[in-house]
Order: structure tokens, then sequence, then C-alpha cells
């Protein structure tokens, strides 16, 4: 995992810390020619350099491997699991406007229509976006980034799963979140969690370390101080048994 070796200059990153700025950055891991560096102030992992818009548009191009096959087999598991979510959530905002950034297949933006919200959903995948736009055609469908989507109206809740990891530019991305949202309004985030005590001890062992699409890793501490930037103020954080992270934040 060493990026040095003894008697050798130390590899250093480029950028400073995009969450506290910090420039003192060692090196962490390195797997298939990707390097990543963690912040010595805040703990925060990225990589350096980050994918390039090139690399990005090839990760996200049919990157569930097909609408019938893996990720999209198993519909009728994640329409249930997310309804039970959406129930959940529905206790802080039972009815409005819903986006789901980063909506794969749009199962999460189906239960929230079925929940009785006006649903849509982003996601710079065409397959998955083809696939939704097929299944769900009652929902609008965006394909694209969320820096880039632009709304009718703000959102009233904000859904927001297993995406943030793979932005190059997290500052960038929470802006475009927060810029979706109306004053008050909710935001429901998950990420992985580099600083859970169950993450295995050498990062490679790990399921949810696949650089260059996860590009950059929080720990609990650094994402709730890069949501506040960006005027996000948490709620509640939801216990997790596995090595990620759970949040619900609200726009002042």
């Amino acid at each position: 995992m060493a990026l040095t070796t003894p008697g050798v200059v130390p590899i250093v990153p480029a950028m400073a810390c995009q969450i506290c700025r910090a420039d003192d950055a060692a090196p962490f891991a390195e797997t298939g020619g990707c390097k990543l560096f963690r912040c010595g102030v805040c703990g925060f992992v990225f990589m350096d350099p980050l994918p390039d818009a090139v690399t990005v548009g090839e990760l996200y191009d049919d990157a569930y491997g097909g609408a019938e096959s893996g990720y999209f087999a198993k519909v009728d598991k994640k329409l249930k699991r997310a309804r039970r979510q959406l129930r959940w959530l529905g206790r802080l905002v039972p009815s409005g406007r819903f986006l789901d950034a980063g909506c794969n297949g749009g199962f999460v933006a189906e239960a929230a229509r079925q929940s009785g919200y006006s649903a849509s959903g982003v996601d710079p995948d065409p397959v998955s976006i083809a696939y939704a736009r097929e299944h769900y055609p009652e929902i609008d469908f965006h394909q694209g980034t969320v820096e880039v989507y632009t709304a009718t109206a703000p959102f009233d809740l904000v859904y927001c799963s297993e995406v943030i990891e793979h932005a190059p530019d997290v500052n960038r991305f929470v802006a475009a979140l927060a810029a979706l949202m109306r004053p008050g309004a909710i935001l429901y985030l998950t990420t992985p969690d580099i600083a859970h005590w169950r993450r295995p001890r050498n990062v490679l062992d790990w399921d949810a370390f696949c650089p260059p699409a996860h590009c950059v890793y929080f720990s609990p501490g650094n994402l709730v101080t890069l949501l506040a930037r960006h005027g996000l103020e948490i709620v509640k954080r939801r216990w997790n048994p596995k090595p990620g992270i759970k949040l619900i934040a609200r726009k002042r």
C-alpha cells in the first residue's frame, strides 16, 4: 500500500485538501495506478490526480453492466427497501417535491412517486436513465450530473445515496445539491466511512474502496464540515454497523 520507501522523497499531492484546505496530505494507498492521499488535519482521503472529464464519462456509461443484469435484476427488493426508507423520511417531509440525485434505474424515485411525492431523478449513466424512463414514465428523469442539472422549482426532499464518493469536486457537488433545495428542505445522504471501526485494516480488502470510481472518502467529521460550508446542518446521524455514513441534513 505504501507509496514511498525508506530513503525516498515522499510523494505529495498537487492539490490541497478540499475540506480544510490543508496541504500536508500523506500517501494513503495505491491501486490500479490510482494514488490516494489522506489529509493530516481532517482525515479526508482523495485521489491525486482526480479523474478528468473523459474518465468520468467512461466510468458512467453503462455503469451497472446492463439494465437486465446485476444491479437491475432485483427490482422488487429495491422497491420494497426504498418504500421503507421513504416511510421513515416521510416523518420529516410527508409530501412535496422529491429528487433522487444519482437515481440509477429510478427505483427510489418510483417509490417516492408511489408515496405521493412529485418525483424526479438525475444520473449521468445513459443506460440507467433509459431504463428508468422506460419503466417509470411518470417521473421526470434527466441524464447528466448533479452539478449541471437545473430544475423548474426547488425540492423539499433530496435523496443522495452512495454518490458523493464519485464526485471529484466535492464542494461543487454539495453546492449543487444545496442550490436545488428550498430553505428548510431535507437531504438524506449516505457514503462509505473511511474511519469506521469495521473498515478492513488493509483498505484494499474493503469492497467500498474502488478508485477511480470512488475517488474521495469521508469520515463523519469532515463530511459534516463540508455540508456546513454549504448551509446544510445535520439533523440526525443514523447508526450504521457497516462502514458507512448515513445522515440527514437540513438547508438553513
